[in-house]
């Protein structure tokens, strides 16, 4: 009976199984964006988040953790300069899987498994894209022109006020 092992063993024995992992992690960190299996995608996750999380401070004790799980010193040096500066800010959920179709050979459902700070298509930043308007056309420059010629003919006027009333 299986009480209790809620996550995915991927039909492998624990040593392929931790093989795997630190090797889709390293690939993952390396290359910012991989392409898998549905089922690997979702454990990848489980399985990267906490030594993101744990490269937001940087510590001799959380890279030899990190170490113990990736296996890779150009893997933990990358994680800790270039991932945990993009992710460091955000609370958690620092990888997003977008699911690809079918494998033609054997079907097997397809992911994309990628970090969420990386990929400029999906940031939420504003010169990413252009958000288009049904204002009139009327340039920014001409509208300020006519703002300040109707500040300076009320400046006249409050002059002129203050004449007639000598």
């Amino acid at each position: 009976m299986r009480h209790g092992k809620k996550f995915n063993h991927l039909g492998r024995k624990t040593a392929h199984r931790k093989a795997l992992f630190s090797n889709l992690a390293c690939s993952l960190i390396e290359h910012g964006r991989i392409t898998t299996t549905l089922a690997k995608a979702k454990a990848l996750r489980v399985f990267i988040e906490p030594l993101v999380t744990k490269s937001k401070t940087d510590t001799t004790h959380n890279r030899r953790i990190a170490f113990k799980y990736l296996k890779s010193k150009d893997a933990v040096s990358e994680l800790f300069r270039e991932v945990s500066s993009k992710v460091g800010d955000r609370p958690g959920g620092y990888t997003r899987i977008i699911k690809l179709g079918n494998r033609l050979g054997d079907n097997a459902e397809m992911a994309m498994i990628e970090f969420v700070d990386y990929n400029e298509l999906y940031s939420n930043s504003k010169s990413a894209a252009k958000k288009s308007t049904r204002r009139s056309r009327r340039s920014k420059s001409s509208s300020q022109e006519v703002s300040s010629e109707n500040t300076t003919v009320v400046a006249d006027n409050s002059e002129s006020t203050s004449e007639a009333s000598e």
